[in-house]
């Protein structure tokens, strides 16, 4: 039977055409920009290690370097003899497979169990983390491993980083043991499910719909949902427009923006129906000149940009906080010449007050 890992099951469970995609035609997924995704998530996964591994005699199973049947093995040795925290578990059971974040030793009335913990790079337990943590317990528990208890860390955002590579308290746990132990029934069905949609010999017929961006965009999309927009200009020329709102105009036959009519649309979107049909660009010169007029006094147009990082590396600083680092100021003066001057902070360290007297200098 085919081992069908934790994220095929999240898979499944967005949409069951996306599951068989996945095992069966994985040269139709476009991942593009899930790089940073995916590298966000392997930092604080590795920071994590950092602060659940205070004696440092905790162990990673690297399984890129040995392989999922060493890992396996690696795996029961280490929580069979030892006590010390494991990072990056590897665990299977009958047509399933995972690997958990952390286990941490946890023996209770002299039985000698673990405390599995996911870590996140979240500021919160998201809707579909629910359903994650139920699938990794589930392979868990059915693998054998007697966990007394499961909780989702994910990184607090009121987290002040002191310096010093002193990461304790970027993380912040929420218990869900007794909501994950009590969906073993409804997470073996999912199995059962799944394992019956991988089997068909073609894809499921399932239309597209609010599950290709929901709980997050699938990486299919380009395959199921083909360019409608075969028009010049297509719907999602539309601003603000939710997929909902284009399914809904498609469904009614409209396929380009200088076919739907006037009494289905508000605000800017009838102006951008008007304009594509004059085929001419919109600009309010008036109405800008009015608003410019406001203010008095030599003109300054100031561009800036900013950085974030869901594990700070200045001390004084939160995660995802937006940080600049760079600026572009032009300025017109009375006889109208226009000056530069720009800011770039590359140098790698924290670049916010090197940033303000540049600005106010200028």
């Amino acid at each position: 039977m085919r081992k069908l890992s934790k994220s095929k099951i999240i898979a499944f469970r967005q949409c069951p055409k996306r599951l068989w995609l996945e095992v069966h035609r994985p040269d139709l997924k476009d991942d593009s920009g899930s790089e940073v995704v995916f590298a966000i998530g392997n930092q604080v996964g590795e920071i994590a290690q950092t602060i659940y591994d205070t004696n440092q005699d905790g162990y990673l199973i690297e399984i890129d370097k040995i392989g999922w049947e060493a890992a396996y093995e690696k795996t029961e040795t280490w929580l069979t003899n030892n006590d010390a925290p494991l990072f990056e578990a590897a665990l299977k059971i009958p047509g399933g497979l995972a690997l958990a974040d952390v286990m941490l030793s946890d023996d209770q009335n002299g039985q000698k169990g673990w405390r599995m913990i996911e870590v996140k790079s979240s500021t919160g337990v998201k809707d579909y983390h629910h359903d994650d943590i139920a699938v990794q317990t589930y392979i868990a528990e059915q693998s054998g491993i007697p966990l007394t208890s499961v909780a989702l860390a994910h990184v607090d955002n009121t987290f002040v980083y002191p310096g010093g590579g002193d990461y304790a308290g970027l993380l912040a746990e929420v218990d869900l043991t007794a909501e994950a132990k009590g969906r073993s029934e409804e997470v073996a069905g999912w199995f059962q499910e799944a394992h019956a949609i991988v089997a068909q010999s073609e894809e499921p017929k399932i239309e597209p719909g609010d599950q290709c961006h929901h709980p997050f965009t699938c990486s299919f999309c380009k395959y199921c949902i083909p360019e409608k927009e075969e028009s010049e200009y297509p719907l999602s020329s539309f601003y603000g427009f939710r997929f909902r709102n284009r399914k809904e105009l498609e469904a009614e036959g409209y396929k380009d923006v200088r076919d739907v009519p006037e009494s289905k649309l508000t605000g800017l979107n009838l102006r951008i129906r008007e304009q594509t049909i004059k085929g001419e660009p919109y600009f309010d010169q008036k109405g800008a000149a009015a608003s410019l007029n406001e203010f008095v006094g030599e003109p300054r147009f100031l561009d800036f940009e900013t950085i974030s990082f869901a594990v700070p590396i200045w001390a004084g600083t939160r995660p995802y906080t937006q940080l600049p680092f760079q600026f572009s100021l032009h300025h017109l003066d009375e006889t109208e010449a226009i000056h530069h001057h720009e800011f770039l902070d590359l140098t790698g360290d924290d670049p916010r007050q090197a940033f303000a007297v540049s600005l106010i200098e200028h």
